[in-house]
C-alpha cells in the first residue's frame, strides 16, 4: 500500500507540474482526478474481511464472493494479469464512480479532445464529483459546443493501482459483472495510448472469449446466453445511432445556413427517437436503452456512442490463428499495439476481410 501511495505521489507532482505550467484551470482538474483516486485508494476494504463478517450483507457477500470466482479463473483460464487487482471493495455511495464531459461543434460530429499524461489523447475529460462536470459542461456550452454529461460505472487504472471492486457495478447481473472485470483485466494485457477503438475492441472480445470459456464451468451456461442477448441488444442500438450519426453528419456537409441546419438537425434527432421506440416494439430488450433516447439529444451524446467495438472480429481471427491458445493471441496482440495507429488499424482491416483458411501473419 505504502509502495502504491508513494507513485501516487510521484504521480502528483509530475502532474502538478504539467497543470503548472498549462494554466489554472488545468491545475484544478489535476488537483481533483487525483484527490478522487485518493480517495478511492484509501477507502478499499479487503473483500476477505467483508465476507467473512456476520454483520455483513448476505446479497453483498455473495456478489463479492461470485466476483472473487471470476477472478480467479480470469487468472487460471484466461491469463490475465489479475496482481493484486478486485481483492478489495469500495462503497462509493453514489451511483457512478466518475462523469465524462464530451464535447462536439454544434454542426459537427468530430469530439473535442484532451491529451494527457500517460493515457494519450482521449474524446472526454472525467471528473470525480458530477457537480464539477457540470460545471464544465456549462463552460463549453457558453463556447457554443454540444455537451453531454455521462456517468461511469468502472475503469481501469491501467496497472497503475490495484482497482477494486466498486459499489457502482456490484448490483450487476452475473453475465455483466463478469463481463466487466475480464474487460477491465484485458486492459492491463496491453494498451494503445489514444486508440480506444483498438483498445476497447481488445477488452471487448476479451471478455466475450472469457464468457465462452466460463460456460464450460457447471451452472454458467446461462450466464453466457444471457451476456450475448445483451450484447446483441447493444450492438443494435449502436447500429441505429450510427446510421442517424451518418445522417448528421451528411448535414453538415450541406451548405445550409445555420438557422435551416438547426432545424434539419432538430428533425433527425425526432426521427431517431420514433424510430428507437418502434423498433423496441418488435425486440424488448431495447427498452435498456428507454432513458439515453427519451433525455435530450445532440450531437456529443451521439458521438459518446462511438463504434469502439469495430475490431472485434479480427481478434477472433487472430485467436483462431494461434489455435485459441492465448499466450500467443496475446503476445500478437502486444505487437500490434506497438504498432502506428494508422498501421495497425490497416492490418486488422485486412484480417477482418480474409477468411480463416487465408490468415497469415501481417508486417
Amino acid at each position: 500500500m505504502m509502495a502504491k501511495l508513494k507513485i501516487l505521489q510521484a504521480l502528483f507532482w509530475g502532474l502538478f507540474w504539467t497543470a503548472a505550467l498549462a494554466g489554472c484551470h488545468t491545475f484544478q482538474y489535476y488537483g481533483q482526478a487525483i484527490d478522487g483516486q485518493h480517495r478511492i485508494l484509501q477507502s478499499r476494504q479487503p473483500i476477505s474481511e467483508i465476507t467473512a463478517d456476520p454483520n455483513a450483507s448476505e446479497d453483498l457477500r455473495r456478489r463479492l464472493t461470485f466476483l472473487l470466482n471470476v477472478r480467479t479463473f480470469a487468472a487460471d483460464e484466461l491469463q490475465l494479469p489479475v496482481a493484486d487487482n478486485y481483492l478489495t471493495y469500495v462503497d462509493l455511495k453514489r451511483p457512478y464512480v466518475a462523469w465524462n464531459v464530451v464535447a462536439t461543434p454544434e454542426f459537427s460530429m468530430a469530439p473535442k479532445t484532451w491529451c494527457y499524461p500517460l493515457i494519450g489523447c482521449a474524446a472526454y475529460r472525467g471528473y470525480f464529483a458530477e457537480a464539477d462536470a457540470r460545471q464544465y459542461a456549462q463552460k463549453l456550452k457558453r463556447q457554443g459546443y454540444d455537451v453531454h454529461v455521462g456517468g461511469v460505472t468502472a475503469y481501469s487504472t491501467l496497472g497503475w493501482f490495484d482497482d477494486p471492486i466498486l459499489s457502482t457495478f456490484i448490483h450487476r447481473s452475473e453475465a455483466s459483472s463478469a463481463a466487466l472485470l475480464f474487460h477491465e483485466l484485458a486492459h492491463l494485457v496491453l494498451y494503445a495510448p489514444g486508440d480506444t477503438t483498438f483498445n476497447e475492441s481488445f477488452a471487448t472480445f476479451v471478455e466475450q472469449e472469457g464468457l465462452r470459456r466460463w460456460q464450460k464451468v457447471p451452472g454458467h451456461k446461462a450466464i453466457y446466453k444471457e451476456y450475448l442477448d445483451q450484447y446483441h441488444d447493444q450492438q443494435q442500438f449502436i447500429r441505429l445511432v450510427m446510421e442517424y450519426r451518418q445522417k448528421l453528419e451528411f448535414l453538415y456537409q450541406t451548405d445550409v445556413a445555420p438557422a435551416g441546419m438547426r432545424v434539419q438537425k432538430a428533425a433527425i434527432l425526432d426521427d431517431l427517437r420514433t424510430t428507437f421506440n418502434q423498433l423496441k416494439t418488435r425486440k424488448v430488450g431495447l427498452a435498456a436503452y428507454d432513458a439515453w433516447i427519451n433525455r435530450p439529444l445532440n450531437n456529443a451524446k451521439i458521438s459518446g456512442v462511438a463504434a469502439y467495438h469495430d475490431f472485434v472480429p479480427a481478434f477472433g481471427k487472430i485467436l483462431a490463428r494461434h489455435d485459441g491458445s492465448l499466450a500467443p493471441f496475446y503476445e500478437a496482440c502486444r505487437q500490434l499495439a506497438r504498432k502506428r495507429k494508422d498501421d495497425r488499424h490497416r492490418i486488422l482491416k485486412t484480417i477482418m476481410q480474409e477468411t480463416p483458411s487465408n490468415i497469415q501473419d501481417q508486417g
